[in-house]
């Protein structure tokens, strides 16, 4: 991986001469540094858990900046904390940004786009590795002035269940931390506009694998065997009907099927058939609820047609579920850093993030960074085109920095 060290100027701060001064300071000077590590990133994008030259890439501007940075044990992904250098910190805050990129091919045919294969940053994460990047040395720059430390989490493995975030935790990187903050890019907000809402803003996300068996047979005699296929039809219709019958509809509680297989031959019933999914719902207490739910209403359905079954309910992410305090003050230092037009309300989404696992641990928000440029089609986040203004960048610099110093003070 290269050092991304071509700049390139022209990208606007929104923010600019909102302070505090070292910041406006910071900001003049590397704006066109902060793009060239965006692009960077996004051209030499990895995979969950292999994240090794993007950890490098950061653990190398990290140290260049006098930090002392450590990479997480699993080799991918890593933590660094900023603070006055004598004294005992009065408070620790958290800042998180996820790393890993999505095996998509891109279609954006920017000049930038992914060198590797079936590999993509088609969610942002390679603007919220920037604008973690950035706002860490930016910190840097004024760190005998923190009135407290801010500890950087670069997470690896948010795209896969039960995410990386677990990780992080077992590693200690929530040890000491009072309030932890983060961000999303959000296609659907005009850039400069960030989304906040108090509780839950995500929903939790298990994956559904089901498996049946039969002993197989001509489809001219389904009465002398069991009927593997039209059990899969059973489950397919019959399973989300039921949840909504048996689950609070305003929980947001939704099954969606994703993939089945089953079969080769027209005339042939086949012994065996998969079919897998997603079951996601905006609500803690109907999370816990869900798999012992789930079982009981498969069981039910496929007990009259003779088929075997395997169900392997895989337990995902938790909701994101923003603490009030957190989110009032993360909303003010927002305002404070852009203007009170900035923030603006965003509905729950029935996505999964795992940043809801260190909210199990300590309070915090996490909110939605406007990247729509508004002058062409949104393309929505995990889709092949998706791009974003590269303004957002700064803005997230400003809510990360503003957020963190809040924190601190308050």
């Amino acid at each position: 991986m290269g050092d991304g060290g071509d700049t390139m100027s022209g990208v606007e701060d929104l923010g600019a001469g909102r302070g505090p001064a070292w910041l406006d300071s910071w900001l003049d000077a590397n704006a066109g540094q902060v793009v060239a590590w965006r692009r960077h990133i996004h051209a030499n994008p990895e995979l969950s858990r292999a994240e090794h030259e993007t950890t490098a890439f950061l653990f190398d501007r990290l140290t260049g900046a006098g930090l002392s940075p450590r990479v997480l044990p699993g080799g991918t992904g890593l933590l660094c904390d900023i603070g006055p250098e004598t004294g005992q910190p009065r408070r620790t805050v958290a800042l998180r940004a996820d790393i890993d990129a999505l095996p998509l091919t891109e279609a954006t045919g920017l000049p930038f786009s992914s060198g590797t294969d079936g590999v993509a940053h088609a969610c942002g994460h390679d603007a919220h590795t920037t604008v973690l990047l950035g706002a860490a040395l930016a910190l840097a720059t004024a760190r005998s002035e923190l009135p407290g430390r801010v500890r950087l989490i670069f997470q690896h493995a948010e795209e896969v269940m039960p995410g990386g975030a677990l990780d992080v935790l077992a590693a200690g990187g929530l040890d000491g931390v009072e309030q932890i903050f983060g961000l999303h890019c959000d296609p659907r907000l005009p850039v400069g506009r960030i989304g906040v809402k108090s509780g839950a803003i995500t929903s939790a996300s298990d994956l559904l694998e089901l498996r049946l068996n039969s002993p197989g047979g001509h489809t001219s005699r389904p009465h002398l065997t069991a009927d593997l296929v039209h059990a899969l039809g059973t489950v397919i219709t019959g399973l989300p009907t039921l949840l909504s019958r048996r689950v609070d509809p305003r929980t947001g509680t939704v099954l969606t099927w994703g993939a089945v297989h089953a079969g080769e031959a027209p005339n042939a019933i086949p012994q065996t058939g998969v079919l897998t999914g997603t079951l996601r719902t905006g609500d803690r207490g109907t999370w816990a609820e869900l798999e012992p739910l789930t079982r009981e209403l498969v069981a039910g359905l496929l007990a009259p047609l003779g088929v075997g079954f395997d169900l392997q309910h895989r337990r995902g992410v938790p909701p994101v579920v923003n603490d009030a305090a957190s989110t009032e003050l993360m909303s003010a230092a927002i305002q404070e850093a852009l203007g009170e037009h900035a923030v603006t309300g965003t509905p729950q989404s029935s996505g999964g993030e795992d940043f809801g696992w260190y909210l199990e641990h300590v309070p915090g928000a996490f909110v939605r960074l406007g990247v729509r440029s508004g002058q062409a089609r949104a393309r929505d986040l995990h889709q092949p085109t998706f791009d974003l203004d590269e303004r957002a960048l700064l803005v997230g610099i400003r809510v990360m920095v503003g957020t963190a110093l809040a924190a601190l003070t308050r």
